[in-house]
C-alpha cells in the first residue's frame, strides 16, 4: 500500500526539533532532521524564507520513482531564499569503482556537499541558496592539492539502473570553494557523476534519462560550474564514430541546460557529458576560467592539465549548442569561449563570443569529428580565432568574426586541423 505523501517544513527562525514538522506552525529547526527522515515519491521539504541553515546539509538517498509523484524540494513564506551554508560539512565519500580515461584524473575522495542526490530520481530543487565556503586563510591553503573536494549541488547515479526526471531550478550557487585541480570529482557548483554500481548485472547501468538545470545563477565556484555528468562507463565511448544505441545503453538522454548564469568559475562553465543530443541553449558564461593560471593552480602534482574552456560538450552524440553567451574566459592552454571536444555531430549555432582570451572556438583532436559551427558572433576575442588542434573535418560557416588588428584568426600553435570555412565574414576592427 502507498505510504500518503507529506510535506515537511524547516525554519532556522522558528522550528524545533521536537516539533513534528509537519505544518509551517510546527517547523523543524535544522536539515538533520530530514537527512534522518525515509523520503519517499510525493513527498515535499520546504525551508523557511530568510532561514540561514549554517554548517548544515540536506543529503537524500534511494528515493523517487519514475512512476510516482515528484519529490519537491523548495521554499515557504516571504522573504529571501532560504540558505544552505554547508561550510565544508555534508562530507561523504565518492568512488566511481574505476579508474577514469587519463590516470591524471582522480576519482575517489572526500567530498563536502551542501546538497546530496544519491541514486534519487523524479525531483526537483528549487527556489534555494547554497554556499560551501572553506576557512583557508593563505592562497597556499587555498591552492593545496589535497583538500577535499566542495560541491553546492552534487548528484550521483550507482545502483538504481537510470535515474529520470531530476530538475534543479532557479538556485543561487556561490563560494563553493572545491579542489581546483580535480576536473570529475563532484567538485564545484553543481556536478553529476555516475558511479559503478555494486552488482550492475541485477541493477543495469547507472546513467541518466531526463536532467534538466535551468534559471541557476552560479557564481564564485571551483572547479566546474555546471557538468553533467561523468561516467564510469567512459571506455565505451573511446572512439571517433559514436552510434545513438551506444548512448542508450551507456550513457544519457534528455540532457537539458538552459538559461543558467556562471560567473567566476574556477575552471569550466558548463559542461554535458556523455550525453545524446544534450540541448544547451540560452546560458552565460563570464570571466571563468579564472583559477586556471600558476598564481592559484600551482600545486597539480600528476594531475596536470591546466585546461578550461567556458561552454563546451564532452563525447556527445548530436549536442546542440545555441543562444548562448560566454564572455572574458580567462587564458590558460585553452581559455576560449566554445569547445568543439572529442563528440560527435556537435553543432554550435547562434551564440555570442567577447573577449575571449583563448578565442572564439575550438575543434580539439582526432575524436571530434562531423562538428559544425554556424551562425554565431565573435566581438574581438584574443589570442587567435579559431583552433583546430589535429581536427578532421571542422566546418565553419555563416558566422561574423570580429577580429582585433594584430590578432590571428587562427591561433598560433593550433592549426594542424583541417578547416573548412564558407560565407564568413571577418571584420578587422581597431583598438
Amino acid at each position: 500500500m502507498k505510504r500518503k505523501s507529506r510535506t515537511f517544513y524547516i525554519s532556522s527562525i522558528n522550528g524545533n526539533d521536537a516539533n513534528d514538522g509537519l505544518s509551517a506552525n510546527t517547523p523543524f529547526l535544522t536539515l538533520n532532521k530530514i537527512n534522518e527522515i525515509e523520503i519517499c515519491a510525493g513527498d515535499k521539504i520546504l525551508l523557511e524564507k530568510g532561514s540561514e541553515f549554517s554548517g548544515e546539509y540536506l543529503h537524500l538517498k534511494n528515493c523517487g520513482d519514475i512512476n510516482g509523484e515528484i519529490i519537491e524540494i523548495a521554499s515557504y513564506g516571504d522573504g529571501d531564499m532560504p540558505i544552505i551554508k554547508a561550510d565544508g560539512t555534508g562530507v561523504w565519500y565518492q568512488d566511481y569503482g574505476t579508474p577514469l580515461d587519463s590516470n591524471c584524473h582522480i576519482y575517489k575522495g572526500d567530498v563536502s556537499s551542501a546538497i546530496l542526490l544519491f541514486d534519487c530520481e523524479n525531483i526537483i530543487i528549487k527556489d534555494i541558496e547554497i554556499t560551501n565556503k572553506d576557512s583557508e586563510k593563505s592562497l597556499e591553503e587555498y591552492s593545496n592539492p589535497n583538500k577535499t573536494d566542495r560541491t553546492g549541488v552534487a548528484v550521483v547515479a550507482q545502483n538504481r539502473g537510470t535515474l529520470h526526471n531530476i530538475t534543479l531550478d532557479n538556485l543561487y550557487i556561490h563560494d563553493v570553494n572545491g579542489n581546483v585541480y580535480n576536473k570529475h570529482m563532484n567538485n564545484g557548483g553543481i556536478y553529476m557523476t555516475c558511479f559503478k554500481p555494486d552488482d550492475e548485472e541485477k541493477t543495469g547501468v547507472a546513467r541518466y534519462d531526463g536532467v534538466t538545470v535551468k534559471n541557476c545563477y552560479v557564481k564564485k565556484v571551483s572547479r566546474w560550474g555546471i557538468a553533467v555528468g561523468y561516467s564510469y562507463k567512459h571506455k565505451e565511448f573511446a572512439t571517433k564514430e559514436l552510434s545513438a544505441d551506444t548512448f542508450k545503453k551507456y550513457g544519457h538522454e534528455n540532457i537539458l541546460i538552459c538559461g543558467n548564469y556562471v560567473k567566476f568559475a574556477g575552471g569550466d562553465a558548463i559542461t554535458p557529458m556523455y550525453a545524446l543530443e544534450p540541448l544547451v541553449e540560452h546560458n552565460v558564461a563570464d570571466s571563468c576560467a579564472c583559477e586556471m593560471n600558476d598564481r592559484i593552480y600551482s600545486k597539480p602534482e600528476k594531475r596536470m592539465g591546466k585546461v578550461a574552456a567556458a561552454i563546451w560538450p564532452w563525447k556527445c552524440k548530436n549536442a546542440l549548442l545555441r543562444y548562448n553567451e560566454a564572455v572574458d574566459t580567462k587564458l590558460n592552454q585553452d581559455g576560449m569561449a566554445y569547445d568543439a571536444d572529442s563528440g560527435d555531430g556537435t553543432v554550435y549555432e547562434k551564440n555570442y563570443s567577447r573577449l575571449n582570451e583563448g578565442g572564439c572556438i575550438m575543434f580539439c583532436l582526432q575524436e571530434a569529428i562531423h562538428n559544425i559551427f554556424k551562425d554565431n558572433v565573435s566581438y574581438d576575442d584574443l589570442g587567435g580565432t579559431v583552433s583546430a588542434v589535429g581536427n578532421p573535418d571542422a566546418y565553419i560557416a555563416n558566422n561574423k568574426f570580429y577580429v582585433r588588428k594584430g590578432v590571428p584568426f587562427r591561433r598560433k600553435k593550433m592549426r594542424s586541423g583541417k578547416i573548412t570555412l564558407k560565407n564568413n565574414e571577418i571584420i578587422t576592427i581597431e583598438k
